[in-house]
């Protein structure tokens, strides 16, 4: 046996080992569980009960007293439901991409929760194992404290479009590929205004290290209230980026049956849906690291140690993760009532709203924000005052920008919501002019010399 532990065993490294796997078994819980929160806050919308009859019973008369449960164990059920269902493949498919793409799209969700700080810092003593003895010292809270910081958060996430488009053209379906072109244009495409309005945090930050992020907001407040619009434009770019509503037109049904996972089933159009719904969690996790504070209960007020100090310590640390999973649970909750509360936008008016609105004002934020970070103005009045102008900016030089001239709505005669224009009726039909006793003049008239009626006159025209 070795004398002294391997130099690879730190106290880092079995902090980050330990927090790495129950982070990861929380995420499935969370994600399995976000389906039926899901169901549960369409169903309030829509005055419905939602999911209320499946428990933990089991069937068997011992557990009778978990029957019903809220429904909580709905998403047990839908688990095993699609690993009953059938596996299958359309013929002409590429099995070996038809394969890869669903794990191509869940690992890279499941795997950017590394750089998280959960907990913060963990000033630990040394540990002993057996005969070793570890020397302890400060650590953070997290899977993989690396110094890339957020970048590999993007860098990590930037993967997921690899799946659609795998998932697209493997399945030999014309509506498959439509559907991962989408996804393809649109991901991208929002990635741009994603990285810009994280490049202005960073900016005003001065850091890459998470930890750091979390520390400038304990000093200043959180950044929400610094770059209210920058946080806008990251929650919205992160909302394209997981093709959720009202940014799903890759699965629009009305036009791609349903996109790029229409020929999935079992547990690979499982994988799918589980991944919807982990990017979702990496997002509001992101989110609430650059501008809700992180594991911050309340902004500009300091009601928790930065630090935890030994073995007692490990309480502070799961107050601070369990409020950071809070804010996390809380900003999904926020984006499903977001999602049955808005319409589904056009493809056009989306990649229109990304490359001619968003990508613009993006670039206008980092050049004020790099300006204002250069004349030393960091505090929270000037970058707040920077947000609401260039927010007031857009709201003023909206009514100026040009209209489009395609997909324009067509009025619908007789429509109470559209007056007629003049010298038109409600129907689209000329009127005579009134005469002196302020009856109408002769208009067109049939075969008796009457004035025809409106349909003969609507048939005629």
């Amino acid at each position: 046996m070795l004398e002294h532990p391997p130099a690879f065993l730190t106290v880092q490294f079995i902090v980050s080992a330990v927090t790495a796997v129950v982070m990861v078994h929380v995420v499935l819980i969370t994600v399995a569980y976000s389906i039926y929160l899901e169901r549960k806050i369409s169903a309030y919308i829509q005055d419905r009960i939602g999911p209320n009859r499946v428990g933990f019973d089991f069937g068997l008369p011992a557990l009778k007293f978990l029957r019903g449960a809220w429904g909580l164990g709905q998403p047990l059920a839908d688990g095993i439901k699609f690993l009953l269902k059938e596996d299958y493949q359309p013929r002409g498919a590429d099995r070996f991409l038809f394969t890869l793409a669903p794990a191509a799209i869940v690992i890279p969700a499941l795997i950017g929760f590394a750089i998280i700080p959960w907990g913060g810092l963990w000033n630990l003593g040394d540990l002993h194992v057996g005969d070793w003895v570890i020397p302890g010292g400060k650590v953070i809270v997290a899977g993989a404290p690396v110094n890339a910081g957020v970048v590999y958060l993007l860098a990590v996430a930037a993967l997921g479009v690899y799946g659609v488009v795998l998932g697209g053209w493997a399945s030999n379906n014309k509506y498959s590929f439509l559907g991962g072109l989408r996804a393809s244009a649109q991901m991208i495409s929002y990635e741009i205004p994603l990285g810009l309005s994280l490049l202005a945090v960073l900016l005003v930050v001065g850091s890459l290290l998470p930890q750091r992020i979390i520390g400038y907001q304990l000093e200043h407040g959180w950044l929400l209230f610094h770059h209210p619009l920058t946080a806008f434009i990251f929650f919205t770019a992160a909302l394209a980026e997981a093709n959720r509503a009202p940014f799903d037109n890759a699965e629009a049904e009305q036009e791609l049956v349903g996109g790029y996972h229409t020929e999935y089933s079992s547990m690979r159009f499982a994988l799918f849906f589980l991944a919807e719904y982990s990017h979702l969690v990496t997002s509001s996790t992101f989110f609430v690291l650059l501008f809700l504070g992180g594991w911050d209960l309340i902004p500009f007020v300091n009601l928790l140690p930065v630090e935890a100090t030994g073995l007692t310590g490990a309480a502070v640390v799961l107050l601070k993760t369990l409020i950071y999973f809070t804010k996390v649970v809380l900003l999904v909750c926020f984006a499903m009532v977001i999602r049955w509360t808005l319409p589904r936008m056009r493809f056009d008016q989306v990649m229109h709203a990304a490359w001619q609105s968003v990508i613009p004002l993006t670039l206008l934020l980092v050049v004020g924000t790099a300006v204002l970070v250069h004349l030393g103005y960091r505090g929270l009045a000037p970058m707040l005052l920077l947000n609401v102008a260039l927010a007031g900016l857009v709201l003023m030089l909206l009514p100026m920008l040009p209209k489009a001239t395609t997909n324009r709505r067509v009025r619908l005669a007789g429509s109470r919501f559209y007056a007629p224009p003049p010298g038109m009726d409600e129907v689209g039909i000329d009127e005579p002019p009134l005469d002196a006793e302020g009856e109408h003049g002769p208009g067109p008239t049939g075969a008796n010399g009457r004035r025809a009626p409106r349909s003969a006159l609507a048939t005629a025209r």
